[in-house]
């Protein structure tokens, strides 16, 4: 167990992060207080006053220096995430190296915020003059970031608020704050100027002191309730916000079936189906639907659950004891809804079973709200329209993946559905870390990816002459 401190000047009472598998303390933090946040703002003004005159190359640089340091430390860093949140080590380690892309692939896009110039004199009478339209940066981001990627979330609001010219306080997840702790450490053994990124710690109340300080854009991911209260408490800040999804794969009677198994099992069981765009119902054609799940249920009796520091472990626990009987309860009253259980369903602490449920009610509660946890909600269906309107008279609308060689259903689904993105032959947690990526709808405001976000963390700024 270690202690680590900040540089805060005026800390609240210490906070344990335990081992969500074993419930050991991995470390103890110094809770920060308004005070100290507001402190660190102070501090993140004044480097970006300078860092704002930066320039592209040199701020690329500076990407790029940390993701090397992130490349010298993947071992340790994945091994702080395995433990502080629980995700296998091998997911770990695929984290860690998502984070140096992102990061990267930030640098370049600093190298290509393009501009534009507009002629005055476009109509009869106009002014013969020559608008320069420039992007500039919005001033200090406060990032409030989740535990389920601790390193690589925080590096999609890093990454893009550094290469437009930014300063960023960032306050990560309670249960998971050591790999961003430890990030910051990076950037400064990196060459980052001193105060231009900053990590502050604590739960609501820290969430809400930093959304109330003097930031310039507030990019946060998490749930809609907490969204929400932060959007109150930030005034009239610009609010990026990636609030979770209950997203749908649906699988028709030409898909590959073998390959969409593989990928409803990868996209729900992935850090033990705590993301916001895992595969939470699947939606299978009526044609295939016994085929499709005689071959799925075979296939979830192979995954192995357990200690996710063991090499050989395919899911690890979800994050703590509440959201284990959170997950158990809703599958209870999603069986006694009249559901049948044909994998899982039980718990060893926070090792919740990979667990397939079949007739599923559109409105159980497994799959009603957002469930973070290993849970497939199987539903069937017969006509496409049908099953599209469902998905699209929820409160959600992240992604969706849709297995089809279809041309005709290929188009159908993409138009009406009411997402941000629609995965063909995917699921719906495919992601790209410089494609845009969000949602509609309680799933949030604004869009992440690094081309995007860049834009979405800048100002533009008109000249005319």
């Amino acid at each position: 167990m270690t202690k680590l401190s900040t540089a805060a000047l005026h800390t609240e009472p210490d906070f344990a992060v335990r081992n969500p598998f074993d419930g050991t303390e991995v470390a103890r933090l110094p809770a920060s207080s308004p005070a100290d946040i507001l402190a660190a703002l102070t501090r993140a003004r004044r480097a970006q006053a300078q860092f704002r005159h930066s320039t592209p190359a040199e701020r690329r640089a500076l990407l790029n220096a940390l993701a090397a340091e992130i490349a010298a430390d993947a071992e340790p860093l994945a091994a702080t995430i395995c433990a502080e949140m629980g995700k296998t080590i091998r997911e770990a380690r695929n984290e860690v190296r998502r984070a140096q892309n992102t990061l990267k692939l930030s640098g370049d896009a600093a190298t290509f915020l393009d501009g534009e110039a507009l002629h005055c004199a476009i109509v009869e009478g106009g002014a013969d003059r020559l608008a320069t339209i420039t992007y500039q940066p919005v001033g200090v981001v406060g990032a409030i970031t989740p535990f389920n990627y601790p390193v690589n979330l925080l590096c999609h609001k890093l990454g893009p608020a550094i290469a437009a010219g930014n300063a960023v306080v960032a306050k990560p997840s309670p249960k998971a704050p050591l790999a961003a702790a430890r990030l910051a450490e990076l950037a400064v053994r990196a060459g980052w100027p001193r105060d231009l990124f900053q990590v502050v710690h604590g739960g609501a109340e820290a969430a809400l002191a930093l959304a109330r300080a003097p930031i310039d854009l507030l990019s946060f991911t998490g749930g809609p309730a907490a969204g929400l209260a932060l959007k109150t408490a930030s005034g009239l800040v610009r609010c990026l916000m990636e609030l979770g999804g209950n997203d749908p794969l649906f699988v028709l009677p030409d898909a590959d079936l073998d390959r969409a198994v593989a990928t409803a099992i990868g996209h729900r069981f992935e850090i033990a189906g705590q993301s916001c765009a895992a595969v939470k119902k699947l939606y299978l054609h009526s044609a295939i639907a016994e085929t499709f799940i005689d071959r799925l249920v075979a296939a979830v009796a192979g995954v192995r659950a357990g200690d996710p520091a063991d090499e050989a472990t395919d899911m690890g626990p979800v994050i703590d004891e509440a959201a284990a009987r959170l997950v158990e309860e809703r599958v209870g009253a999603t069986l006694a809804s009249g559901a049948r259980l044909l994998a899982g369903g039980g718990r060893k602490g926070t090792l919740v079973a990979p667990t397939v449920l079949r007739d599923v009610a559109a409105d159980a509660p497994i799959i009603a709200e957002e469930t973070f946890g290993p849970v497939i909600a199987i539903r069937t269906f017969s006509d496409a329209r049908t099953a599209i309107a469902e998905v699209n008279a929820g409160a959600y609308g992240l992604q969706a993946g849709v297995f089809t060689n279809d041309h005709a259903m290929v188009k159908l689904f993409s138009r009406e559905l009411i997402v941000g993105g629609v995965m063909i032959n995917e699921g719906p947690d495919f992601r790209a870390e410089h494609v845009p990526f969000g949602g509609v709808k309680r799933s949030g405001l604004g869009r992440e990816g690094v081309r995007i976000a860049l834009r979405e963390m800048s100002e533009p700024k008109v000249v005319i002459d």
